[in-house]
């Protein structure tokens, strides 16, 4: 990604990219590429230690043409609206590719949550509530944990929401505790879901899953259940690559035999925020290299699972494109645009962000209709319609690729865009010319 440009101007250029290549009415472009609602809002909250310390936050409604908005919220210290509106306009184009009926948004506090004790959070999550809940809602915009958050978190941003309104309402946030209103299957999803899409594209590029390998950047939620999954097939993880808060660096932590999830999971191996415990890896025989290491592995299958643009033109030719044959996007937006460009020409088979991480997006549906029914599914059921969305999505995807010879990104948004486009123009939002 060239310097000039931030997150949400290269989200708009891909759109505007595969907006191009459709032909699409210019009426309909100018509505698409641009949030339908976006609001900033100061939050004061009162600190453990008397004093007061006022926080900002957003909520960027990108669309709301299929179903109510959907998405995350963020708790960073360098967190940006520009970043919040480039993260909902992906949530629209994810649940378009996988063909739920929800819309795209993304909420986002500045703050440093490890800064905060338990209850300063619970202050900030209800006080983030009475600032938004006249825009937010289960028939209108849905929040769910993102970066930092978590489903204590959304306890109470659904309990702060319950208390305004004077209701019971849980399915106005996903992500929440199971037996108050969360989905079994949540904690899994997004991670499963990518493994889902590894299965398939491994699959069709002829390689058997037992003899594939991995390097997996990022030790939170995701990568570590995506490990899981992974391992279950029969393939095998080398490597996986963390943020240490301790040490204020990244670390690549490898083992030649392969990472057992196990270890990865077992009792103070990782801390809240993803960062791996050097003492527990050494334990298990894992060797500590730099925090870029994971990049460079001889492996079938490289998978950015952290924050975006963490692949770009500086570092993505250090990939060894002897042995790669697979690049799954398990983050949002880790690729740049130009590092893109590269994994074209090496024809890299790749599986784009909003589609290979939307698995926990599908899950929060799911746990919306769980919550509407006041019927709770077990988690086999839940995984086994999640296999069967991923599946049908990722064949869309690839079979239009195919049929129309394009790059597997541009295909994902050709679907994601016509679907958004059609439920816009059927509303009457916007007539295109005839």
């Amino acid at each position: 990604m060239s310097k000039e440009m931030n997150l949400f101007e290269m989200v708009q250029a891909q759109f505007d990219h595969n907006a191009e290549k459709l032909n699409l009415d210019p009426a309909l472009r100018a509505f698409m590429r641009e949030p339908e609602r976006q609001l900033q809002c100061t939050i004061p909250v009162d600190l453990d230690d008397g004093t007061t310390k006022t926080f900002t936050g957003f909520r960027i409604q990108h669309s709301t043409a299929r179903g109510p908005a959907k998405g995350g919220i963020r708790f960073a210290k360098d967190e940006t609206i520009d970043m919040v509106r480039s993260l909902a306009t992906m949530m629209t184009w994810k649940c378009a590719v996988v063909d739920i009926p929800l819309g795209g948004a993304k909420g986002g506090i500045i703050v440093d949550p490890r800064e905060l004790s338990a209850r300063e959070t619970e202050r900030l999550c209800r006080g983030w509530v009475r600032r938004v809940y006249d825009f937010v809602g289960p028939e209108m915009d849905v929040p769910a944990p993102d970066v930092a958050t978590n489903p204590q978190d959304m306890l109470w941003i659904m309990d702060e929401y319950d208390t305004i309104t004077r209701s019971r309402k849980p399915g106005f946030v996903t992500g929440k505790t199971v037996g108050v209103g969360g989905s079994l299957g949540r904690t899994e999803a997004t991670g499963y879901g990518v493994i889902y899409c590894v299965r398939e594209a491994l699959s069709r590029l002829g390689i058997d899953f037992k003899a594939a390998t991995a390097s997996i950047q990022g030790a939170g939620n995701v990568a570590c259940y995506a490990v899981e999954k992974f391992v279950q097939y029969g393939g095998k993880v080398v490597a996986v690559a963390c943020w240490d808060s301790n040490a204020k660096k990244a670390y690549t932590y490898s083992c030649e035999k392969g990472i057992d999830p196990k270890n990865l999971f077992a009792p103070g191996t990782l801390d809240k925020f993803g960062t791996i415990d050097p003492q527990k890896a050494k334990s298990f025989g894992w060797k500590q290299e730099a925090g870029d290491a994971w990049l460079k592995k001889e492996v079938t299958v490289i998978i950015p699972a952290a924050l975006g643009q963490s692949v770009t033109q500086d570092n993505v030719n250090e990939i060894n494109f002897d042995s790669v044959k697979l690049y799954a996007e398990a983050a949002n937006s880790p690729t740049t645009l130009e590092a893109d460009e590269v994994l074209k020409e090496k024809g890299i088979y790749v599986i784009p962000d909003f589609l290979c991480n939307a698995g926990g997006v599908t899950v929060s549906y799911f746990e919306q209709v769980q919550n509407n029914m006041n019927y709770y599914w077990p988690k086999d059921e839940v995984l086994e319609k999640l296999n069967n969305i991923m599946t049908g999505a990722f064949k869309t995807v690839a079979d239009l690729a195919r049929e129309k010879k394009c790059y597997t990104r541009d295909a994902a948004y050709f679907i994601s865009i016509l679907r958004v486009a059609k439920a816009i123009e059927g509303r009457g939002w916007v007539k295109p010319k005839k």
